[in-house]
């Protein structure tokens, strides 16, 4: 006989006492973590386009993105599924809906963003944890800004790009590089990273995951979507980020295979951000129908 605990989201692999050694997602569970975190993520880049940037001399102070929306996802649900989804978000509901897609270059930032999250979260094993936390935000910045950097930095080295330079101050590129990669740091990972993911999962832990037909992370367990600790991963890791250059330098050579550039939002105004808005909410939508049904076929078969 199935328990209570088991149909209201107690997972395969716990024990009597809801500890367990492994335990896995569903499908329906996988799809709703990386809808979630790709419609979040896709929300907030939006937000982000409508804010004008700072700009003094040479330096952009900016916000890149809001770091603790997918780091909460993947502390919470699964770093593999929220890492797949974030940076997709981005891609479909701001860069292409907003009509300022640059085709096969968009990888680069996919990959990079992936790896960023994907690590970051892998590194929170208990959400409880403050030092692991501030270090997971700090990681997502940390590796995708680096990764960014290595980019720019390669081109101009190849000779592809022509570096940035600022009068008077000998070797600038590498120090608006440093520069920009300082306050991406103090910006994106502090101010929008460490500070509100320090309050959002302690308080989102053990709360929302019961929503999810999930049960709390259990601080020190393995847990699903995690990376792995092997030479592979490292591997894997380091391929990816080759691939990522790859994709950066057909930008630099103007190969715009797929390139969707109609610039809606400086053709239209603010007001054309709804269209997005519209289409994450029918894709949030839908998500949460398939997961819904998907739960009530799987009590009925518990019931039987």
């Amino acid at each position: 006989m199935t328990t209570t605990n088991e149909r209201t989201g107690q997972l395969r692999g716990a024990g009597n006492d809801g500890s367990c050694k492994h335990y896995d997602l569903s499908t329906p569970q996988k799809l709703m973590i990386f809808v979630l975190s790709m419609a979040l993520f896709g929300l907030s880049n939006i937000l982000l386009e409508i804010v004008p940037d700072v700009h003094i001399g040479p330096i952009d102070f900016s916000v890149s993105y809001f770091v603790f929306i997918p780091l909460t996802m993947a502390a919470l649900f699964s770093p593999f599924w929220a890492a797949l989804g974030a940076p997709l978000g981005e891609i479909i509901f701001t860069d292409l809906l907003m009509g300022d897609f640059s085709g096969l270059s968009e990888i680069e930032g996919f990959l990079q963003m992936f790896l960023a999250i994907y690590i970051a979260g892998s590194v929170i094993r208990n959400p409880r944890s403050r030092p692991q936390i501030v270090l997971g935000a700090l990681l997502v910045v940390f590796i995708d800004k680096l990764l960014s950097a290595v980019v720019d930095l390669g081109k101009v080295w190849i000779g592809v790009e022509e570096a940035e330079y600022v009068e008077g101050l000998p070797e600038s590129m590498l120090v608006l590089e440093g520069l920009g990669f300082g306050i991406d740091i103090l910006m994106s990972g502090v101010l929008f990273g460490v500070v509100p993911a320090l309050w959002l999962i302690p308080a989102l832990h053990g709360k929302i995951e019961p929503l999810m037909g999930m049960r709390p992370r259990v601080p020190g367990e393995p847990f699903p979507g995690r990376a792995p600790k092997s030479g592979l991963f490292i591997g894997a890791v380091v391929l990816l980020s080759i691939a990522s250059f790859f994709f950066a330098f057909l930008e630099a050579w103007d190969v715009n295979v797929g390139a969707f550039q109609p610039e809606f939002l400086e053709e239209y105004g603010n007001g054309f951000v709804w269209i997005s808005v519209i289409a994450i909410v029918i894709v949030t939508a839908l998500a949460i129908l398939f997961f819904r049904k998907a739960q009530h076929n799987a009590d009925q078969k518990v019931d039987n």
